[in-house]
């Protein structure tokens, strides 16, 4: 019996030890990449634009940053971007600081969490930066209002502060500037901010001819690979998924018996219905009727931009149709989708030529506007609440750009037999709720 004692402890702390999981460090592999000198391109969403500005903490969560963090795992030995400095409170194209979410009062007295800006003004101090330097080039070529028509565009950094702030010269193209930092990997994401340009617009301004997109995008592949390099390009999600075109109801306009028998008696005799409770907004179509006026359809979409004061306290959508603008109507929503899977039928091309890795970030923001679940969390396209936006409804938040971070990862690894680290998402904030 005493034997038995004796040895017991002995078997416990054996099976103790033996039993005990063992730390296994994960295999990274570059794969069939050089990543000595990664490049990205593109707009808004490669730069960390988000809350409506260009600002430290968004730069250090762009796309372009969090893609170059994993891929340091692999051999990257460095990657600079054009920072703001850290107490700066931005600057967005508008001019105005970044937004926060905190408590507004509106017209009518009442007060309710939304976007505010954290200063009166932007940091037009940031337009002042000369951050160019030729023995440390920039490896984020990402900048808001960056459009593909105007990458070759001479003296671009004259028209656009942010390029200006980190170009070599003056007259400098960023494609250029871009071919001259020796990229051996690539990554690029161009032509959002064309068709942004016409959605946020309402329809107003002109989309690039397809064949035009072609012959620019494929100058920019062939022009970034012509050393070698490889990469990734990723195609245009359909931006009217964006919060910024899907957050204000169509049918918003709220009312009681008293404004039912107003507007009924103006707008009757143009065949125009409405009735307690929820009706369409009045727009302006000017093939409408000789008033030039309707109510918006249920598949047509109003823009974030609209002011809201103005349809609370001063009739617009009532009485005062919200104009063209403000809008997407059903032709404008048609040649918009139309163009955008025109041009991505060109992305898909380039890559097939150049030998890329596409990105299908159309598939990404589907699955955001379904919702899904990662790792526990929910997320979705939706305003504020859906986790993966920032506050300007176009941009993303750094976990959605962690989540966007990781499509390119997923498809660099498939393509080119990497072994690239995914990013722990969770790891990034959302948006931050006030006290």
């Amino acid at each position: 019996m005493k034997n038995y004692i004796i040895y017991l402890p002995l078997v416990l702390l054996f099976l103790t030890t033996a039993c005990k999981p063992k730390y296994i460090e994960p295999s990274y592999s570059k794969g069939d990449i050089i990543p000595d000198k990664f490049i990205m391109v593109g707009g808004g969403h490669s730069a960390g634009y988000m809350d409506d500005a260009l600002y430290r903490e968004g730069q250090e969560n762009s796309l372009a940053n969090l893609l170059a963090k994993q891929l340091k795992k692999v051999g990257l030995p460095e990657f600079h971007q054009p920072l703001v400095n850290e107490s700066s409170v931005g600057i967005g194209i508008s001019g105005l600081a970044a937004f926060k979410l905190g408590y507004k009062t509106d017209c009518k007295g009442v007060s309710s969490i939304s976007p505010v800006r954290v200063a009166a003004t932007g940091d037009l101090n940031i337009y002042n930066d000369n951050l160019f330097s030729a023995s440390q080039r920039f490896g984020n070529y990402g900048i808001p209002g960056l459009k593909l028509m105007d990458i070759s565009v001479d003296s671009f950094a004259v028209q656009n502060r942010y390029f200006g702030r980190m170009a070599s010269s003056t007259t400098a193209t960023v494609l250029q500037d871009a071919i001259d930092a020796n990229p051996t990997f690539i990554a690029l994401f161009l032509g959002v901010e064309d068709v942004l340009e016409f959605a946020k617009s309402g329809g107003t301004t002109v989309l690039p001819e397809v064949t035009d997109f072609l012959i620019k995008y494929t100058a920019v592949a062939q022009g970034l690979t012509a050393g070698g390099a490889k990469g990734a390009i990723a195609t245009i999600p359909d931006v009217t998924q964006m919060p910024y075109f899907t957050t204000i109801p169509w049918n918003g306009l709220t009312l009681d018996s008293a404004s039912n028998v107003t507007l009924n008696s103006i707008y009757n005799a143009l065949g125009f219905n409405f009735f307690v409770g929820s009706n369409p907004f009045m727009i302006v179509d000017t093939a409408a009727n000789m008033f030039a006026v309707r109510q918006i359809f249920s598949d047509e979409l109003l823009c974030l931009s609209l002011p809201l004061d103005s349809v609370k306290c001063n009739q617009m959508g009532v009485l005062f149709p919200i104009r063209d603008e403000f809008v997407l109507d059903r032709n404008e929503l048609i040649e918009l989708r139309a163009k955008i899977e025109a041009y991505n039928t060109m992305i898909r091309s380039i890559a097939l030529d150049y030998n890329l890795a596409i990105i299908e970030t159309v598939n990404f923001a589907n699955k955001l506007v379904s919702g899904f679940v990662y790792n526990g969390v929910s997320m979705s396209a939706k305003f504020v609440s859906g986790g993966a936006y920032s506050l300007d409804g176009i941009h993303f938040n750094p976990k959605g750009n962690a989540l966007l971070a990781n499509e390119f990862i997923q498809a660099i690894n498939n393509k080119f037999n990497a072994s690239i680290p995914m990013l722990n998402a969770v790891d990034y904030r959302s948006i931050f709720f006030p006290n």
